[in-house]
């Protein structure tokens, strides 16, 4: 998935939704235009890496990464999504399609990713793709709001510095972006980093490579920025709540859950909820967000709290005697949320929401709902964590043990120990 910017509208990356599929055959041989780095040798190690994120939930409205590749490596700022696995550039192969980002088109090397290779079979629906051209791979993401991204597979080198010292430089597969459809939500990135359980995720060819465990998480703060890290090594296992994966689903999932207002109960239970970090906000099903939103007017009923239309920043948002300056102001006005997901294991697993981490309060003083209507958007009865109802935890996906997990902890300063920010 992806992020969008204040307003109800997510992006939805079709990959998620079983529709990404190749492009036709492109009508040149793209060999002849390529030119790039000679590839060198990396030992097998066990270690993490660490990448500052910047960027915030709002106003801002989206995160990103600074990843340096190439050889020599250039730096490119890229959105890490959990919600979808291929990471791509916008590319000068030429680009036909491309919107201005904040550093220059990424030169591919000349070592593509041809058809047959088992990375470029992952990225399609079929098995039984057919290969007009067999030298190289072509793709195509779709996105829900209209944006799309077509280009080819090559192989190129990510520098990283990773927690035991050692500096390495992988030779992975990317995409070459050279046609790119900016959607309702497009963002000024050089491209999108993939994070998700897929043979092209970044982390699951680190892992391949013997470099990392195929582990990746996050740990976004509610004052902004915050880290991401591939590998086990940056968080103590036994402070975090394990909650076994859904392996029914391409994404990240816990399966089904229970929505818990206060502590109570709602009666809103079969959620089907995804953990993504390509959504800024939080998205329920229209049943799920309609009661939740009768509630807390009922909840309101009597606080010096009430509806303003004139701000347009999110959906829902409410006025109170004089602007609020922080959520410390507002907060004591709204209960706690949780997800409760009951996962054959032998104690539920809640997944605590507290008001700071699904109210923000707007450039003009009011305090607005960060949960949205996701059957809106087109999401169906798909439910989303966003990055808001994440923030000022550590989230960890762990593709080995098929678990993803959550800790409190300090996001705003880089973890050098398992133990310094939890």
């Amino acid at each position: 998935m992806r992020r969008e910017k204040g307003v109800a509208v997510l992006v939805l990356v079709a990959m998620l939704l079983g529709i990404s599929h190749s492009s036709s055959a492109s009508d040149r041989s793209w060999k002849s235009m390529l030119s790039g780095a000679t590839s060198s040798a990396v030992n097998p190690i066990g270690s993490s890496a660490v990448f500052p994120i910047h960027g915030d939930v709002y106003p801002k409205g989206f995160y990103y990464v600074q990843v340096n590749i190439g050889q020599p490596p250039r730096p490119y700022f890229v959105d890490p999504d959990t919600g979808s696995d291929l990471t791509w550039l916008q590319c000068d192969a030429p680009c036909r399609r491309c919107s201005k980002g904040p550093h220059p088109l990424y030169h591919p090397s000349n070592d593509l990713v041809v058809c047959k290779d088992p990375l470029c079979a992952s990225l399609h629906s079929s098995a039984d793709y057919k290969c007009e051209n067999p030298e190289q791979c072509d793709y195509e993401v779709e996105y829900a709001d209209e944006g799309s991204s077509l280009g080819v597979l090559v192989r190129d080198n990510l520098s990283l510095n990773l927690t035991n010292g050692m500096r390495v430089s992988p030779r992975l597969a990317i995409g070459c972006g050279y046609d790119q459809i900016p959607g309702r939500s497009n963002h000024p990135l050089d491209g999108v980093l993939g994070l998700g359980k897929g043979k092209t995720s970044i982390v699951s060819q680190l892992h391949s490579q013997g470099l990392v465990r195929n582990v990746v998480g996050h740990c976004l703060s509610g004052r902004g920025g915050g880290f991401l890290f591939f590998g086990d090594e940056v968080y103590d296992s036994s402070r975090v709540v394990w909650a076994p994966m859904s392996r029914d689903y391409s994404h990240y999932s816990l399966g089904f859950a229970e929505l818990i207002l206060g502590g109570k109960a709602t009666g809103y239970k079969n959620l089907l909820v995804i953990f993504d970090s390509g959504s800024s906000y939080t998205y329920l099903n229209s049943q799920a967000y309609l009661a939740l939103v009768s509630l807390l007017r009922k909840e309101l009923n009597g606080k010096p709290l009430r509806e303003t239309l004139d701000d347009q920043t999110l959906p829902l948002c409410w006025k109170g005697k004089k602007p609020f300056k922080s959520i410390r102001d507002i907060k004591k006005y709204f209960k706690p949320l949780a997800l409760s997901f009951s996962n054959g294991w032998r104690a539920k697993s809640q997944f605590e929401i507290p008001p700071e981490s699904y109210l923000i309060v707007s450039s003009k003083g009011n305090a607005c709902l960060g949960i949205l209507n996701g059957t809106e958007v087109g999401l169906q009865d798909y439910n989303i964590i966003g990055d808001i109802a994440m923030q000022d935890k550590m989230v960890i996906y762990d593709n080995e043990k098929q678990v993803i997990g959550w800790v409190a902890a300090n996001c705003d300063r880089l973890p050098t120990s398992k133990t310094d920010i939890m």
